[in-house]
């Protein structure tokens, strides 16, 4: 036990739970643009209102644990850092330019409401960017996953291209955007004050929670034979077992709460299938940082480092969190502009 509790371990495991934060905050942002996407219906327009509702006072504040991921990421594992910003730096660019993209293109179409085709193009630009950019953060996960990541050659394709442009990280990229697009359909039907609207998006919600459940299962058939380390992890490991039955337990929970209307368990037992799939990957990849040569300890800096990052992140936390509460309680404690029947 003592072996597990190392200094290199806690701050991988807070890389984690920073990542896990990123997932269940700003990416039912994502999956916010994907359903403004696919509005539909005599209510499409009011569906597309409400998700900006939601996501606008917020959105931006999310991003804080995307950062804390890469600034741990590049401080207290330098080699990993490299070697991912190296290899991915294809797909990590691409969901760059979908962040910026999306974030622009959000702020210019609330900045053109009497301009009807500038509305529209700002518009679709937020959504297609919302819908692509889980996609690659995807890939990047399946590249590193499948042990694709390798020191770069003189062939840019098997360095650069090779180890993410594969099934089976399409196939986690695909799997990503269908958990984002549940998560969002399931926060909107608590955020919705009007029954007809949490309805289209109960709906949507249930039938996001099928596509996950399509997704995951092609993912883990992929991950046997195209990632074998992850796959096996899965299948045979001694938490394997438990892990599976606590996400299917989320899920079956998250299903029944929507179909029964319960909206608010809904939400957290979405939150806990979501976090427990994602723990499942970190689970399957430890002690590696970088599968299959680099691990946790030997791609740590120096303890010193650590020690004096650890320190600024319980002082920094002193400030973030009443901060991040303070945040959310004066935009989502009041309900003045939600999107009800008379508006």
């Amino acid at each position: 036990m003592t072996d597990l509790i190392t200094l290199p371990n806690v701050l991988a495991s807070l890389i984690v739970m920073a990542l896990n934060a990123y997932v269940v905050l700003a990416g039912a942002d994502f999956g916010g643009g994907v359903w403004d996407l696919l509005a539909s219906g005599p209510r499409r327009e009011r569906q597309r209102a409400l998700i900006a509702d939601a996501i606008g006072p917020i959105w931006e504040a999310n991003h804080v644990w995307l950062i804390l991921v890469i600034v741990l990421l590049f401080t207290c594992f330098p080699q990993a850092f490299a070697a991912l910003s190296i290899s991915l730096h294809i797909p990590l660019a691409l969901m760059l330019i979908g962040i910026v993209l999306r974030g622009s293109a959000f702020t210019f179409r609330a900045h053109h409401g009497e301009d009807g085709a500038l509305t529209l193009y700002w518009g679709r630009l937020f959504a297609s960017a919302s819908a692509l950019t889980p996609v690659f953060l995807g890939i990047c996960l399946g590249a590193l996953v499948s042990d694709g990541i390798r020191p770069a050659g003189k062939d840019f394709r098997a360095a650069f291209v090779a180890p993410w442009l594969t099934p089976f990280c399409f196939a986690v990229g695909l799997l990503t955007l269908t958990l984002f697009a549940f998560l969002a359909a399931v926060y909107l039907t608590v955020e919705a004050k009007d029954v007809a609207l949490a309805e289209d998006f109960r709906r949507r919600a249930l039938g996001a929670a099928i596509a996950v459940f399509v997704a995951a299962g092609g993912t883990l058939a992929l991950a046997i034979p195209s990632a074998p380390r992850l796959g096996g992890s899965l299948t045979t490991s001694v938490w394997a077992l438990p892990l599976h039955i606590a996400a299917g337990v989320a899920a079956v929970s998250a299903i029944g709460a929507l179909w029964s209307r319960r909206y608010r368990q809904a939400r957290v037992a979405a939150v806990a299938q979501v976090s427990l799939l994602l723990w499942g990957w970190a689970f399957a990849q430890y002690p590696y940082l970088v599968p299959p040569t680099l691990t946790i300890a030997a791609g740590a800096a120096p303890e010193i480092t650590l020690t004096l990052v650890l320190c600024a992140l319980a002082a920094g936390s002193l400030v973030l969190f009443p901060s991040l509460g303070y945040l959310m309680r004066t935009f989502k404690g009041r309900r003045p502009g939600s999107v009800t029947s008379g508006r």
